[in-house]
């Protein structure tokens, strides 16, 4: 593996080549990378690139990359100052596929050093406070261009700003997003497998009651019924599913130009029966993230469960929860629990002060990490109602993508492509409007969409008669 000194040097002799390469670094090479390097590596050629890939571990990047001639996996540890400055230094654009928290430093050294910059996470208040300088130096800071966030923008602002176009008013807005496994490989009774961050899975819906307005009137829903207040969906002939509310469903009015819609709801799309099974986890209190278990590594899952329940030198743990839930034992919910092994007393949980989140999570993770053939499946929905020369209608747009296997998913395919296609737009000055932003204008997600089509990335439309929001819809 080449130094930095080495890597310093290598790029130092750029300066001699009579067309010079122009420079990506990517920051992180997880599970959402795979896409994105791939799609960059296949356009070198062409458009002259060299594909750098730093992470803490190599690992991933090597596996990607191989023995392409246009690219190079380094190690970067992103609280390393030095490593980190040395690489964006060498870059021409600078793309982030770390957590959305280290994204920061990355971003001020951009700002440092003039460099492009696209990331697929949510814009965070510190990142909102670069515009300026962003703005000033003429850099591009994309942010918000995966999937959800993302595609969500990009597909919603398409349609959004043609109903506007011919005169409409925006009545409804509905949008639903879900990462799940795709039904080839649909193999437990919870019809679910990690295709993301488990521990995003584990924490959703944290942080404050969901909220979003229906007809004019403001609803939220607190944590502890999120997953009892679901909404039933039929999505392009892939089947029936379910959605739960998303935290913040309002803030977007301002951003797609939507301030006085009488109906904007967010929500992400599990099966049907997820969110109920899911529940049990909320009451009990297993997805609290706030505080740690004492002597957690040595603990089973059985003794996991027990500490939710009251005590009782007679009853048995299953007992206890069944009563204190009120499941039958009959019930599918728990047969579910069953299959997760969550009253073995054999499986330990082996880590030290954890969170009772971050044992459920590895539980978890026990039986719902893919396989390396399975197959995950992105599914989206967007439902628009609007009024037009007197008459109300609506839109359907909706989007399934199914993964190859466990390294080329739909998560990775449709995070990392829009990712790699903005910024390599970027570089060559085809998406040009400075400062830190999201995929809303007709500039960014344009031509975006329509490369994305050549991948299988497509959202079919249909009209549909206006419902408005169905309360025969809603579950609980």
């Amino acid at each position: 593996m080449l130094n930095f000194k080495q890597i310093e040097y290598l790029s130092s002799l750029q300066k001699y080549i009579i067309y010079p390469m122009k420079n990506i670094l990517i920051i992180g090479a997880g599970k959402s990378s795979s896409a994105l390097i791939k799609y960059l590596l296949d356009q070198s050629d062409k458009e002259n690139l060299f594909i750098t890939v730093g992470d803490i571990s190599t690992k991933n990047a090597d596996k990607i990359i191989g023995n392409h001639k246009n690219a190079l996996a380094i190690v970067i540890d992103v609280f390393d100052k030095n490593q980190r400055e040395i690489a964006i230094k060498k870059a021409d654009i600078v793309i982030s596929m770390l957590p959305a928290r280290f994204h920061i430093e990355v971003a001020k050294d951009c700002i440092s050093f003039g460099k492009h910059m696209v990331t697929a996470s949510y814009i965070s208040k510190e990142m909102k406070d670069l515009n300026k300088a962003a703005v000033k130096k003429g850099l591009v800071f994309m942010n918000e261009i995966g999937v959800d966030p993302g595609l969500d923008h990009m597909s919603a602002m398409k349609v959004i700003d043609r109903i506007k176009d011919d005169g409409a008013k925006l009545l409804l807005f509905e949008s639903f997003t879900g990462g799940l496994v795709a039904p080839e490989s649909d193999t437990n009774l919870w019809n679910y497998k990690f295709t993301w961050n488990p521990r995003n899975v584990v924490l959703a819906g944290q942080g404050g009651a969901a909220k979003f307005i229906q007809e004019g009137t403001y609803k939220y829903i607190p944590y502890h019924k999120l997953f009892r207040r679901t909404e039933f969906l039929k999505i392009n002939g892939s089947g029936n599913f379910e959605a739960y509310a998303n935290r913040d469903s309002l803030k977007y009015r301002n951003v797609y130009g939507l301030e006085n819609i009488p109906t904007m709801y967010r929500g992400t799309i599990r099966k049907v029966g997820f969110s109920r099974a899911w529940n049990i986890f909320v009451q009990l209190g297993m997805t609290d993230d706030s505080y740690k278990i004492e002597d957690s590594e040595n603990m089973t899952y059985r003794n996991f469960v027990n500490l939710f329940l009251a005590y009782s030198p007679s009853d048995s743990v299953e007992l206890k929860l069944r009563s204190y839930l009120k499941i039958d034992q009959d019930d599918v919910m728990w047969e579910k629990l069953l299959e997760l092994d969550l009253f073995s007393s054999k499986k330990k949980i082996h880590l030290k002060n954890a969170t009772p989140a971050q044992m459920l999570q590895q539980i978890l993770e026990d039986s719902w990490t893919l396989k390396e053939d399975d197959k995950d499946m992105i599914v989206m929905q967007h439902l628009f109602g609007y009024e037009i020369n007197g008459k109300k209608q609506q839109i359907e747009s909706s989007l399934v993508v199914i993964g190859e296997n466990q390294t080329y998913t739909a998560m990775a395919k449709t995070v990392g492509l829009p990712v790699a296609i903005a910024a390599l737009k970027i570089l060559k000055g085809e998406i040009k409007t400075p400062g830190v932003q999201l995929p809303i204008t007709k500039e960014v997600y344009e031509p975006i969409l329509k490369e994305l089509e050549a991948y299988g990335i497509k959202f079919t439309e249909k009209k549909t008669p206006y419902l408005g929001y169905n309360p025969n819809n809603v579950i609980g």
